[in-house]
């Protein structure tokens, strides 16, 4: 059943079959702050000049360390952060300086899964209430409507229906961020920010979500911006995988390619990092040192080059690499897997 939306909803050019759903050119996100003693003004650089797109149907994965950049630009792209620069297009219409108004009629075609299920969710409200209000924004609709698609949602997601007058306290973290989920679908959106929505649950639950978003990207046609830190469960999610450092985007592929044949030594460690049961786990392991360098003063040239395991060359001191194809479609940041690429071609 679909209902007629409260708000005039945007005209968007009419899809093709090349185009793609989101598409993101040179954006950055910078946060200003005051650093020392005498409050001096510095920028912190979240987001430093990324661009990717994200076809309609499929999930991209964002996977990086804590810190990278990776909830800031996908609630950037969602303009959640308004943009310090770059181009953000939905479905062909650039969005990137919409008014408030405009905006509220967008907010049904993009959502966001957030991290913290309990968080999230309103403890004054029941079920009922938190779903319904999404509803009662941007459709017109009876009660009896209303209180129908309640219902609909919650089965949607495995929520028995008889459970809508229970408050979130009363549900457990893998309950909640069912509800979570149920609410993102209340508007019916095309695209879905995903940040982190199993971080914050057991192993044993985190599964059952990641079934769950996989069932209703099949059943709704959905698109999703999936984000975690953890590279197993960014291959159990996505089509293609893009790896963040220090606000951008080092390497961008298919998961295969990403997961079977990393480029990046960035990309390379991450993997490594993830728990093997073997005898010679660890006996291939990368060598990493240092911490993540602060994003108010990122290192110049390369900004992974102080932790590379590769032999850096001045060039990657002075030189900020690209993203560039070294085949198939596999998108690779690194003066010197570019420099082995011409060398061998």
């Amino acid at each position: 059943m679909t209902y007629k939306l409260a708000s005039d909803a945007l005209n968007f050019p009419e899809k093709t079959s090349y185009q793609p759903l989101v598409q993101v050119k040179d954006l950055r996100k910078h946060f200003p702050v005051k650093k020392g003693l005498f409050g001096k003004q510095g920028i912190i650089r979240a987001v430093d000049g990324v661009s990717f797109e994200i076809r309609e149907g499929e999930v991209l994965g964002l996977v990086g360390e804590s810190g990278c950049g990776k909830s800031t630009l996908g609630r950037t792209i969602l303009r959640l952060h308004e943009p310090s620069k770059g181009q953000i297009l939905f479905s062909g219409r650039d969005i990137t300086h919409l008014s408030w108004r405009e905006l509220r009629s967008l907010r049904t075609e993009m959502q966001l899964i957030f991290q913290d299920p309990y968080a999230s969710l309103n403890p004054r409200q029941t079920v009922r209430q938190i779903l319904g209000l999404p509803l009662r924004l941007h459709f017109e609709m009876t009660e009896a409507e209303r209180e129908q698609r309640v219902h609909e949602l919650m089965q949607q997601v495995g929520i028995a229906p008889k459970w809508a007058r229970y408050y979130p306290h009363q549900f457990s973290g893998g309950q909640c961020q069912r509800i979570g989920i149920a609410r993102t679908l209340a508007v019916n959106p095309r695209f879905i920010v995903a940040d982190e929505p199993v971080a914050a649950l057991d192993v044993s639950i985190q599964a059952q979500i990641i079934n769950l978003l996989k069932q209703l990207q099949q059943e709704l046609d959905l698109t999703y911006l999936f984000i975690a830190h953890d590279l197993a469960v960014i291959s159990q999610m996505s089509d293609r995988i893009a790896v963040m450092y220090l606000g951008k985007i080092v390497e961008i592929g298919q998961r295969d390619q990403i997961i079977d044949s990393p480029k990046h030594p960035y990309t390379q460690v991450l993997l490594e990092s993830v728990l093997e049961v073997s005898e010679d786990a660890g006996s291939k392991r990368l060598p990493l040192a240092g911490e993540v360098p602060s994003a108010v003063n990122p290192p110049s040239g390369c900004r992974f080059h102080p932790r590379c395991p590769l032999t850096v060359v001045d060039a990657c001191r002075k030189q900020e690499p690209e993203l560039r194809d070294l085949g198939e479609g596999q998108l690779v940041a690194c003066l010197l897997l570019s420099k082995m690429s011409k060398e061998d071609s």
